[in-house]
């Protein structure tokens, strides 16, 4: 008999103890996953992060002392740095987007569904980028907000450029992104196979220089702006 995969060791970072208590239930509930260890602030994050090696950090945003977003800056600096998904709440727009651009692989809201959760942390663990709907919406529009006509005009042309180098599946798939959709619904709406909706993902992220997924659903946007 084939030996079982090791489960996908999880560190979860958050200073309310309640909230990693109900993580670490959620998870240790799962034969293929299992948390490592917690923290309850950035420093002690870097300590636990050091000492177990884990698969994927849940790393809380907001924290006393060393917040989420510096910790992930620091981890992601490192030569076999963990996937990052971060923890957050509709009032921390402005800090998702720094974390995204720092590496992480994505975020969920501290209140989605624990099947969801359990979702994320596999598709992270995989490398592949999670971000919750309704989440990336306030994202992009927190980072769409009032500009110059000079200012959209400038980004309106560079986006339609970048875009232009896609097929028109390609392209399908970016809108879809754009609207927040999983690969599930994209599949769906597109009438193709979850596999190719990662195919077309992945070409995306080749082709447009970014490396997740709220980039591509903002550079649609500024291109229909």
């Amino acid at each position: 008999m084939d030996d079982e995969p090791e489960p996908v060791r999880v560190v979860i970072v958050d200073d309310e103890q309640l909230v990693r208590l109900a993580l670490r239930l959620v998870i240790d509930g799962e034969p293929d996953l299992t948390v490592v260890a917690e923290a309850a602030d950035g420093d002690a994050a870097l300590t636990v992060v050091e000492e177990q090696r884990p698969d994927v950090v849940l790393m809380d945003i907001r924290m006393p002392g060393r917040d989420g977003l510096s910790t992930t800056r620091e981890l992601l600096t490192r030569p076999v740095p963990p996937r990052v998904l971060m923890l957050t709440t509709f009032d921390s727009d402005d800090l998702v987007l720094g974390a995204l651009c720092a590496g992480a692989l994505g975020f969920v809201l501290k209140d989605t569904p624990p099947a969801r959760i359990l979702d994320a942390v596999r598709t992270v663990a995989d490398g592949n980028p999670v971000l919750s709907p309704a989440a990336t919406a306030r994202v992009i529009a927190a980072a769409t907000g009032p500009q110059s006509s000079e200012a959209r005009r400038s980004s309106r042309e560079a986006a339609r450029r970048q875009l232009s180098a896609l097929t028109e599946r390609e392209l399908d798939t970016a809108r879809a992104i754009a609207d927040g959709l999983g690969n599930p619904e994209i599949a769906q709406r597109l009438h193709i196979s979850i596999a190719t909706v990662k195919a077309h993902t992945g070409n995306l992220f080749a082709k447009l220089a970014v490396d997740n997924r709220v980039q591509i659903a903002l550079m649609v946007r500024d291109a229909e702006g």
